[in-house]
């Protein structure tokens, strides 16, 4: 796990790649790689790769990167695990013409792998991954991102150059970067509490979509590349018997796990108590000689937004023998942190779990472990959310035989009871416009409710504009792919291309690595989700019971106890702090926003902010206005980037 960094100057610029440009921004990122730190330039000047290193795996200076093959001619920087790195190693000694260099490290074998097949010797990596890879002889940069998105890679193109890195702060050390907000990614923000990619919240700087790859040529040509859809590698599971799914996806699921565990640096696992994190638990101390190192956190009361749930997580450690630890948080500790918070996002991550994810990460590092297991992606998999079971009842309800006539006659009705702001008034629009009714498994404010907080600037800019038009890419792909067309897969397909990459992942990428921890996600394994994406929807879905056919794989492997308990999401209790002093500190910081912005209605954002039942809302416009403070405030304003007229993209 690390943090990488580059630029490739075009041919025809007269920018050069200097050691001190890419050590800048590569510094950046010590968080994200305490353990070392090296740069490369290229003989021309043309390019320059920068990395700083966490150790995981082969700690020897030998595995130190930026690494290049035999003659030099390939080089890399690379971010995250190949947890079959042995294996693609098997392979590669077995065809032969390979000498190594290192004992076992999984960045040399990307390096012989793309050798020996070239990109296409992504297919044949198992694990998390952000890569740049420049081909000498070709002339060419690689920028790769996994398959699911669980390891960031953004990038900008400017005065003649591309310059990309783990985190966006490090793209703001040139100085030719422009910092400005882009605010139809600000709109979208509104909807998703997170930017869809490939947009940020910053003008001109892009996020790698999951499973892509860009092609950079020394001309400044680009070709983009999605190499993976979920859709092409299914399996449909028709006519399989429960038993023999049951046990298909709990083989999965340990082989993910078991990869997962490969490592040179104590490794442990987030303990919540609940089916995901207590199933890596389970999974994760088989064949263990000793007890594995388990983490959670808690809060300094049982609030009745978030009641505690470290009995559950002291119940599955006690089930596994778990050297168990355990913080409490308060209040105190959230607003504490908020700055660093922001500083850490690079632009806004607007889920209050990152707080206790930054702190349960802490935990882990301040007692010796370096790696750990998180249960992201169950959920979504396996229809988890209780929200979900209401938005798919929904989509069944507005898929009666109900004229459209009828449909918008409701929608005026509700119009004129004034509740045009209203979730129900937006769930009956979609269905007028032909639009599915989830739009995500997070939505912060309706299509109305938004165009009111607007600035009147804005809501001119964006008369005509709904985050449909950040979906529809993804729809299409889901009607052009899926073997399945039900609901509940487009559910999933969604949030496996936006909500999961853009807002869960990142909120424990950043949160993590702030503290210099690697975390690792055995649910979103390509290989298990394909697994997963091959159940028919009914068998997920059966008898109305949320995770039904997960909960069914792993009984036995977790506590009755655990399976059976009501659902409860890792969250924090921002509805009573929201009533005390979080509140207060979230007025002041709001209204210094709209005074210094043109972006938001100052009353009607105030009066959301007094309203102790839109806690969550004002928690999601507070990170906005926090981040506009930190990054684009004027005294952080640089030169504005030309546009170079060369520069193509090619799908």
């Amino acid at each position: 796990m690390c943090g990488i960094t580059g630029a490739l100057s075009f041919r025809n610029s007269s920018f050069e790649v200097t050691e001190p440009y890419i050590t800048r921004m590569r510094d950046a990122m010590v968080h994200r790689g305490p353990d070392g730190a090296g740069t490369w330039i290229s003989k021309d000047h043309r390019v320059g790769l920068g990395h700083r290193r966490l150790s995981i795996i082969d700690l020897s200076n030998r595995a130190a990167q930026p690494m290049c093959n035999e003659d030099g001619s390939l080089w890399i920087v690379f971010n995250g695990e190949i947890y079959n790195h042995s294996a693609i190693r098997t392979e590669l000694n077995s065809i032969g013409n390979h000498h190594w260099k290192t004992d076992h490290s999984d960045t040399e074998v990307i390096l012989h792998a793309f050798e020996q097949w070239g990109i296409d010797c992504v297919h044949k990596f198992r694990g998390m991954f952000a890569i740049a890879l420049w081909d000498e002889r070709n002339h060419e940069l690689w920028l790769i991102r996994d398959r699911i998105g669980v390891k960031p890679l953004c990038y900008s193109i400017h005065h003649g150059r591309i310059v990309f890195a783990s985190e966006i702060k490090a793209l703001l050390l040139d100085p030719s970067q422009q910092r400005a907000v882009n605010e139809e990614a600000l709109y979208h923000y509104l909807s998703f509490l997170t930017t869809p990619v490939p947009e940020t919240l910053f003008q001109g700087v892009q996020k790698l979509a999951p499973g892509t790859w860009l092609r950079v040529r020394d001309d400044g040509h680009i070709q983009e590349h999605r190499y993976w859809d979920v859709w092409d590698h299914t399996r449909p599971l028709v006519g399989v018997s429960e038993e023999e799914i049951t046990d298909l996806l709990l083989q999965e699921l340990r082989v993910a796990v078991q990869l997962r565990k490969v490592s040179d640096v104590p490794a442990g696992v987030f303990l919540s108590g609940g089916i995901d994190s207590s199933t890596n638990a389970a999974l994760f101390s088989e064949g263990e000689d000793q007890s594995v190192q388990t983490f959670s956190i808690g809060y300094d009361g049982d609030y009745g937004s978030y009641p505690n749930e470290l009995q559950f997580a002291r119940r599955m450690a006690e089930e596994v023998g778990a050297n168990h630890h355990e913080r409490i948080l308060t209040q105190n500790d959230l607003i504490g942190f908020l700055p660093d918070m922001v500083r850490l996002q690079d632009e806004p991550i607007a889920d209050p779990v990152c707080v206790p994810v930054y702190y349960v990460s802490k935990l882990a590092r301040d007692h010796g472990v370096i790696v750990c297991q998180v249960g992201e992606g169950a959920d979504e998999l396996f229809w988890g959310y209780p929200m979900w079971k209401l938005k798919l009842r929904l989509q069944q309800c507005d898929d009666l035989p109900v004229p459209r006539g009828l449909k918008s006659l409701g929608i005026g009705l509700l119009r004129l009871l004034g509740k045009g702001k209203s979730w129900p008034y937006e769930w009956l629009r979609r269905g007028v416009d032909g639009q599915p009714v989830f739009w995500g498994g997070t939505e912060a404010f309706t299509e109305n409710e938004k165009k009111r907080l607007l600035s009147p600037r804005l809501r001119q800019k964006f008369v005509d504009l709904t985050s449909w038009r950040a979906l529809l890419p993804i729809r299409q792909r889901f009607d052009e792919k899926a073997w399945e067309k039900s609901h509940l897969n487009w559910m999933t397909y969604l949030d496996l291309n936006m909500r999961l990459p853009e807002l869960l992942l990142m909120r424990v990428d950043k949160m993590s690595m702030g503290v210099s921890l690697e975390c690792r996600v055995p649910f979103l394994d390509h290989k298990f989700v394909e697994l997963a994406m091959s159940v028919p929807a009914a068998m997920k879905t059966r008898d109305g019971q949320l995770k039904y056919i997960l909960k069914k794989s792993v009984r036995g492997v977790i506590p009755d106890e655990l399976i059976d308990r009501k659902k409860q999401g890792f969250g924090v209790p921002v509805y009573e702090w929201f009533n005390d002093k979080l509140g207060n500190y979230a007025r002041r910081e709001l209204a210094a926003f709209c005074e210094e912005t043109d972006f938001l209605d100052r009353k009607t954002v105030l009066d959301l902010a007094q309203d102790p039942r839109r806690a969550p809302q004002a928690w999601f416009l507070l990170n906005l206005a926090l981040w506009w403070k930190e990054y684009i405030r004027p005294s952080h304003q640089s030169p504005a980037p030309a546009v170079d007229a060369q520069l193509r993209i090619a799908s």
